[in-house]
């Protein structure tokens, strides 16, 4: 099945083919070539510029629901992979209106032209009102996101290589966006006048990066804390070593399950520490797992800056910003945790304590970057726990 917008006579230079033969068309720009992987929906109204660079994107293409896209241009700060190792994070991007030329202060490059150095394929033109209906009805399908100028395009070529592509089923990511070498984060929040400063006698939050956003580590230190951060593959004893005053799990993409492998043994290790200890995002997942718990594939996932998500502590509902693709079976949570947070959209759990640890779990974002902060005390809370466990 073809998708099409009205053209002229001149051949379109852009493509999304779907593993079942669906070709949607429209202009390519950004990077030219093509990219396979797993298509989803982000509603978020802003942050374009963050979501492409959130490792947790690894191997997806992101169709963004609002139709004006680039109006903000790219800047240095708003880049969210917070290692050096994650040049890109997100594969492609399909949106509706044609790009449009920046409009903003801090805008340093055109988001095509940004794009392009950051090897990111983008579609527009395409009916992305067609393409979310059809992923909350089937769910995230295997796509190939295809810009070529001259508007030539080997239509099979892509469905095969759209239906060859894995999946993120079972795939471990996190260490193809990660850098294994521990270092400290100093920037705190920003202004016009730059990233403030972080205090240097504050309490020793360890950051694992299993794919962190730099916002995460920069709402720790604007909180009061110090942070380190480690790889993925780090070890209990080695996060131990460097005496922290608690343990931060951090976001990041591909299958929990598969990450567990070497992730559930550290932290074990740091729950019989007894630190505090706070999950984001995968690293809410993989403390799931590491307590008993189940993690299962959504159909659509959550990706978008207005979730509704229950306070069962507060009572409040909060907006909040949620990008993943897998999620907690609540049902198969252990006695020894209590849920604290509840999706409003389709009841999944949204977070969990434990009962006998000092654990704050969340799936969603508390950082934003982009979204609304009624989530961001979480990090004050976090900081104030590992001073007291300090003391």
């Amino acid at each position: 099945m073809r998708i099409s917008q009205d053209r002229t006579e001149r051949p379109t230079t852009g493509r999304l083919v779907l593993s079942d033969g669906t070709v949607f068309e429209g202009e390519g720009f950004g990077q030219t070539g093509a990219a396979v992987g797993e298509v989803c929906f982000n509603t978020a109204m802003t942050g374009y510029q963050e979501i492409l660079t959130d490792p947790s994107y690894a191997q997806q293409i992101v169709t963004f629901t609002f139709p004006h896209i680039g109006n903000v241009g790219a800047n240095d700060e708003d880049i969210e992979n917070a290692s050096t190792a994650a040049s890109v994070a997100a594969r492609g991007a399909v949106v509706r209106a044609e790009v449009t030329a920046p409009s903003n202060y801090r805008a340093r490059a055109d988001l095509n032209a940004w794009m392009r150095r950051r090897g990111i394929i983008g579609l527009s033109g395409i009916d992305t009102r067609a393409l979310t209906s059809r992923i909350r009805e089937t769910g995230m399908p295997h796509g190939t996101i295809a810009y070529s100028p001259s508007g030539q395009f080997d239509i099979e070529a892509l469905r095969a290589a759209a239906a060859a592509f894995p999946g993120l089923e079972g795939a471990e990511l996190t260490k193809s966006v990660t850098q294994s070498s521990p270092y400290a984060e100093s920037e705190g929040a920003w202004s016009d006048q730059g990233f403030a400063a972080g205090r240097e006698d504050g309490p020793h939050a360890v950051v694992v990066d299993f794919g962190a956003k730099r916002t995460i580590l920069r709402c720790l230190v604007a909180a009061g804390a110090r942070v380190t951060v480690v790889g993925p593959s780090s070890s209990a004893e080695e996060i131990l070593a460097l005496s922290p005053d608690g343990v931060v799990l951090s976001n990041g993409p591909g299958d929990p399950a598969a990450t567990a492998q070497f992730a559930v043994p550290m932290i074990k290790g740091v729950l019989a520490a007894r630190l505090p200890l706070l999950g984001i995002c995968l690293g809410h997942q993989l403390l799931a797992l590491a307590i008993g718990a189940k993690t299962m594939k959504m159909p659509q996932g959550h990706h978008g800056a207005n979730h509704p998500v229950k306070d069962h502590r507060s009572g409040r509902v909060e907006i909040v910003s949620m990008n993943h693709g897998f999620a907690v079976d609540a049902a198969s949570l252990p006695a020894e945790a209590e849920a604290t947070h509840t999706s409003l959209f389709d009841g999944s759990n949204a977070g969990f304590s434990l009962r006998n640890a000092p654990v704050i779990s969340v799936q969603h974002h508390p950082e934003a970057g982009p979204g609304p902060q009624d989530s961001a005390p979480i990090f004050a809370r976090f900081v104030s726990m590992m001073a007291t466990s300090a003391q």
